[in-house]
């Protein structure tokens, strides 16, 4: 009878909020209850940390299951020990769908003492050489108290339990991809509410490419497909600062050298700065120059401070490094990269510029924020730092041969790696990329991003984890789905990744 009174207590007072709006999913409960959630079954559920679940979990602690009974605080920590992690081999692992998160504020005289978080969790099972694949779907409400400042899961009701092919929208098979959310219809039914056309995404894990996964359309009736080109504006770098760094492991360039020793553009011929200017410079993004030059009153090329000195974003570093190159190899940079790069990874769909080979109907057309196509160019010469066309397959080839040394010797991927110069609070430079270091599980990250009107795109890679994700999209909106992607994936460490670009 007292288990049945508490429960009821819970549903009512469900009840009598359920006819009032829940938090804004923006607002400091909503994102701190949803942290401690994710926190709490990640370590607890999902790795069996035994320790952590003591510290959450109350003496009067009660979980209400509709198929398998009531618990409390005992019997829950016997079914933890004996059925939950007993078993490495056939671990259960749960995920929120955060999608259907919803939080509604509990209060005493205006001061918030508790809150309940209702949702719908996944539940999968992994085990070891197979792929984790979904078996139970449910709802669930917490209610969490609030004791001394820490958050306390004082009830749990986990209910409506339906497998995956009944119910949901899902139909699964033994090998097909998770879902993105709680169903991929989901993420379709985002991208007509946002006017996204099209996102292209490519999954690595354990250091090999395991999806690539296509919604939407690349222009007006034509699916888009996981062959899809994309333009991908400044992707463009990571690639063109790999292309540099492969010769100097060749010897055919030096991280350190004068770049005027090859090319002097004439803007500058006769700065006090212009032999200061190396490839290090450049690829840590120090290299003095604005981002590009028609943004000056002038049109000219300028230095706007000595180069190494701090950092500060600039096409025109990489365009000039592309030069000086072209200048020493005697080639042009397009060749050089099929040579060095394109070919020896098969990246056959990857082009710096507009070639016969591409293929007009496979390539996904720009749109702007209302969803209309925008009219595009085609580039007939090769730019470093912006422009690159390519497909998520491709790029997360290249992304993987990064995370696996990209073929330069110990000390080259060494300096790689380091931090050259701090772009902002928890984002440093490394020669190439984005560099965040002291994430969630020891982890740290490469990324880099690309925006042109009409064109959004990201690439991460974790390599410690081996993980990594690759997300393209041919719409001016692309980014709002980006935060919902990587957490998807990434969970925390992912959560994490976007606060940081977002501080």
């Amino acid at each position: 009878m007292k288990h049945f009174c508490l429960l009821l207590i819970l549903l009512s007072t469900l009840f009598s909020i359920s006819g009032h709006a829940q938090i804004s999913k923006d607002s400091e409960l909503f994102i701190q209850l949803k942290k401690t959630d994710s926190l709490f079954f990640e370590e607890t559920f999902n790795k069996c940390n035994f320790d952590l679940l003591e510290t959450y979990i109350p003496k009067d602690f009660e979980f209400y299951h509709d198929v398998n009974g009531i618990s409390n605080r005992e019997q829950f920590f016997k079914d933890y020990r004996e059925s939950l992690c007993s078993n490495p081999d056939r671990k259960p692992i749960r995920k929120v769908v955060e999608e259907s998160l919803e939080v509604f504020p509990l209060k005493n005289n205006g001061e918030i003492y508790g809150a309940l978080q209702k949702g719908i969790h996944l539940f999968y099972i992994k085990e070891p050489n197979k792929e984790m694949h979904l078996t139970n779907i449910a709802k669930f409400t917490s209610l969490w108290n609030l004791e001394n400042g820490a958050w306390k899961l004082s009830r749990v009701l986990s209910y409506d339990h339906k497998e995956p092919n009944k119910d949901y929208g899902l139909k699964f098979e033994a090998n097909a991809p998770l879902p993105l959310f709680d169903s991929d219809t989901k993420i379709e039914n985002l991208l007509k509410q946002h006017n996204i056309p099209s996102i292209a995404i490519g999954y690595i894990e354990n250091g090999t490419l395991k999806q690539v996964r296509a919604f939407g359309v690349q222009k007006q009736g034509v699916p888009v497909s996981t062959n899809t080109i994309y333009k991908v504006a400044s992707l463009t770098k990571p690639v063109a600062a790999l292309i540099a760094l492969k010769l100097i492991e060749n010897g055919d360039l030096q991280l350190d050298e004068s770049l005027s020793e090859y090319y002097t553009d004439p803007d500058i011929k006769d700065h006090s700065f212009l032999s200061k200017l190396t490839t290090r410079h450049i690829l840590s993004q120090q290299s003095g120059f604005p981002n590009w030059r028609y943004l000056n009153d002038d049109n000219k090329l300028t230095f706007e401070f000595e180069p190494g000195t701090k950092f500060q974003y600039s096409g025109e570093g990489f365009e000039y490094l592309r030069k000086a190159i072209e200048r020493k190899i005697k080639k042009p940079f397009e060749q050089i990269a099929e040579e060095i790069l394109f070919q020896p990874l098969d990246m056959n769909d990857t082009h710096f510029y507009w070639t016969p080979e591409i293929n007009e109907n496979d390539f996904a057309i720009e749109h702007d924020e209302n969803g209309k196509p925008i009219f595009y160019n085609k580039y007939h010469e090769a730019n470093a730092a912006a422009n690159l066309m390519t497909t998520t397959n491709d790029y997360a080839k290249f992304m993987i041969y990064i995370m696996n040394g990209a073929g330069l010797s110990d000390d080259l991927y060494l300096e790689f790696l380091k931090p050259q110069v701090n772009e902002k609070k928890g984002i440093d430079r490394n020669l190439g990329m984005q560099l965040l270091t002291e994430l969630h599980n020891n982890e740290f990250a490469l990324m880099h991003t690309g925006g042109d009107s009409g064109t959004k795109a990201i690439a991460i890679i974790l390599p410690n984890s081996k993980r990594g994700l690759v997300l393209f999209s041919n719409s001016e909106n692309g980014m709002v789905l980006w935060q919902k992607i990587i957490s998807e994936y990434f969970d925390q460490t992912g959560e994490e990744i976007v606060r940081r670009n977002l501080e």
